[in-house]
């Protein structure tokens, strides 16, 4: 069997359409991921009650949970449980967010317990509002150090994105299947969108890497 790297060239625009609807899926799931997650984070720090449990409870279901099975459930069945319709791309994003928030939080609270305590302490100290203290004192150095972390969940997130074909969601594994069953060239399509794949997610992996060890020379770890 030969490999008819003409047959991908004719029909690039879909698969590179593709490619677009993975990487917007996983940039709008990564604000909905941060934003569920700065909460949990919060509730997370707390040393005792409710929140702490909640956050907890909600961190251990979805990380334990995998990302297909949460995936299919929203998809049949949280239409159902609420009686409410959802679209595809809808439930997509709705599954993505709930899992990553999980992770999102478990990086923030990583971030913020990295802060030296003593930092905080001195700007106690000095009478510093409590707001300001974590603008200025807490989340720089956070950032920081969540970064590399940060950036390996982002490649995670977008590979889960291929997950999303087995509810229509028109991303690349979607359109290569789609397209092999119309040329019946599946090994050029598929060969293509590891390329694609490859493509996106090397150059952030590689960023990681750099930004880690940067952080360990800054702080001599």
């Amino acid at each position: 069997m030969s490999f008819d790297i003409n047959i991908i060239l004719r029909y690039y625009p879909e698969l590179l359409g593709g490619a677009w609807v993975a990487v917007w899926m996983t940039a709008v799931s990564l604000v909905f991921s941060s934003a569920v997650g700065a909460v949990v984070c919060i509730g997370k720090l707390q040393k005792y009650g409710a929140a702490n449990r909640l956050a907890t409870a909600y961190i251990d279901l979805f990380r334990a949970t995998p990302e297909i099975v949460l995936i299919i459930w929203v998809f049949y069945c949280l239409p159902l449980l609420f009686d409410v319709r959802i679209g595809r791309y809808g439930c997509a994003i709705i599954a993505l967010s709930a899992y990553g928030g999980a992770y999102m939080a478990e990086i923030f609270r990583a971030g913020v317990q990295a802060v030296p305590r003593g930092q905080t302490e001195a700007a106690n100290a000095l009478g510093i509002p409590i707001f300001h203290i974590a603008r200025r004192v807490i989340v720089p150095p956070a950032i920081r150090r969540m970064m590399p972390a940060l950036v390996n969940f982002l490649t995670e997130l977008l590979k889960a994105t291929s997950l999303l074909a087995l509810i229509g969601v028109a991303e690349l594994i979607f359109v290569a299947s789609t397209l092999g069953s119309k040329t019946f060239a599946y090994m050029e399509f598929y060969t293509a969108i590891a390329v694609i794949y490859f493509m996106i997610i090397f150059p952030l992996s590689v960023y990681a890497r750099r930004a880690e060890r940067r952080r360990l020379r800054r702080t001599g770890n």
